[in-house]
């Protein structure tokens, strides 16, 4: 505190044995924010693909219920990824929190690698971040960057914070490069990283702040 490392609600803390309220008060310590102490679980899985986006599926498919069986604690995922998607799913307890992440109001920018039909030209992505018109409306992609060009497929990364139902599939089924292979890396700040397909962590305290940083709560 005396180095000036600590801030609350914005403001530098030096006084030794300042009182704060941690589940009122914003506390930071070299500009990372410390989440207030918690009886919840948060939790990022790489959900494969062919797994249903539900605890419990009418239709006898794969769900999340199967991947979830080792844990004693009631989680919900926070949003949904589609059937044939892969990748970053927020698991958690906390109902505030995960309302908040699920809220178009708040935009969290999600990122995505997809492999696509075809050979996506460099001007695709300008074309995309100006926006284009979908039968529920416009859309657009915040980033938008091709990484490989092979054997008449692309694998494209894109950013974007909209999340309406399947709208990567059909940005890319609007621009005639339909997707192929659909993985979601982030969410957030929040990265995949080398988690394997199936697997499944708790998040570190620094990615727990970031998370509650992106909605402001």
């Amino acid at each position: 505190m005396a180095s000036g490392r600590v801030e609350v609600n914005g403001n530098i803390v030096e006084q030794m044995g300042a009182r704060v309220d941690p589940y009122s008060d914003v506390i930071r310590v070299d500009g990372k924010r410390i989440p207030a102490p918690s009886e919840h679980a948060y939790v990022i899985l790489n959900k494969p693909r062919g797994v249903v986006t539900s605890m419990a599926d009418e239709q006898g498919r794969p769900d999340l219920s199967g991947l979830l069986a080792h844990r004693t604690d009631r989680l919900f995922h926070v949003g949904r990824l589609d059937t044939d998607t892969s990748g970053l799913l927020i698991l958690t307890n906390d109902g505030d929190l995960a309302h908040k992440l699920a809220h178009p109001s708040f935009e969290v920018t999600k990122t995505y690698v997809a492999l696509v039909s075809g050979t996506v030209s460099d001007s695709l992505a300008h074309r995309l971040k100006s926006g284009i018109e979908l039968d529920d409306g416009p859309a657009r992609v915040d980033r938008f960057v091709v990484r490989d060009r092979s054997r008449g497929k692309s694998l494209v990364e894109m950013d974007l914070h909209i999340g309406r139902n399947r709208i990567v599939r059909r940005i890319m089924d609007a621009v005639d490069h339909p997707v192929i292979e659909l993985t979601r890396t982030a969410f957030g700040r929040l990265r995949l990283g080398d988690l394997r397909v199936g697997a499944m962590r708790d998040l570190t305290r620094d990615e727990l702040g970031e998370l509650f940083d992106s909605v402001d709560s």
